[in-house]
């Protein structure tokens, strides 16, 4: 895993952002993934969105208005591709914990802090408090894997776990490195998805604790694959092993890329 600084931008910035948690902190770095060597986007500024007070209110302004104002800005912010998802449902198929999320993916850690200094991503932030009612965690990651590239014109289903921070961090990266990720990969052709990604939060975006402490998306080529994937055998016996290791809690969603 590729370590870094935590991230230090005024507050300010950010003022209806990083809701506060009781979480434990992230701790030291444990054991290394086991997957393929990092190809590709190595920082991420994770945007994770509670639901909104009026749905319909948020998704036109976030897509008259906000997004706009994201692309006006990426040359100046100098981010390399965007990831948005909305998520249906949890995993079981309750309301999700989480509205929507947006991953902003930067080449270096460097280029994450040169790229939130700006004007330009200054201007996206203070424009967060006009629409996202419900609040919202906002974080830097660091790209512990990223397991092929996005497919063109793929919009698919995604699965995703967000870990909050494990009791033991050293037991937890042991485990996930040496046993559960190892058998998300064995599993794969059973489930179906085509990518998978493994992020690490290091801080919320204020330079706090992170809110959350890990993340990992499968993607899926449609919602449709991505259903049947989590009812098969293979996912079930993976989902089953989260419990061996995840002692601070999680958070399985299941939802769709949107443009």
């Amino acid at each position: 895993m590729r370590r870094s600084s935590w991230l230090l931008i005024p507050v300010s910035i950010l003022a209806v952002s990083c809701e506060k948690s009781g979480d434990k902190a992230a701790g030291t770095p444990g054991a290394e993934t086991t997957m393929a060597a990092l190809d590709g986007p190595a920082a991420i500024v994770t945007v994770l969105y509670k639901p909104p007070k009026d749905p319909a209110a948020f998704e036109k302004y976030y897509a008259a208005t906000h997004l706009p104002l994201v692309v006006a800005n990426q040359k100046e912010i100098g981010f390399k591709r965007r990831d948005l998802t909305k998520f249906e449902s949890t995993l079981d198929g309750k309301k999700p914990t989480f509205y929507r999320q947006a991953e902003l993916y930067f080449d270096s850690m460097d280029d994450l802090q040169k790229g939130v200094a700006t004007p330009g991503f200054k201007q996206v932030a203070d424009d967060l408090g006009k629409f996202a009612s419900g609040g919202l965690s906002g974080m830097v990651a660091t790209t512990t894997n990223d397991h092929g590239a996005p497919a063109d014109g793929e919009p698919g289903g995604i699965v995703t776990v967000i870990y909050k921070a494990p009791k033991d961090t050293a037991a937890f990266e042991k485990y996930y490195s040496e046993i559960h990720v190892p058998l998300v990969l064995a599993s794969q052709p059973e489930i179906g998805f085509t990518r998978a990604e493994l992020t690490r939060f290091n801080s919320n975006l204020d330079g706090s604790k992170p809110d959350r402490y890990r993340q990992a998306e499968l993607y899926f080529p449609s919602m449709e694959a991505a259903k049947k994937g989590i009812a098969t055998p293979a996912f079930k016996k993976v989902s089953d092993d989260l419990g061996k290791f995840a002692s601070g809690g999680l958070d399985a969603l299941i939802g769709v890329e949107t443009k």
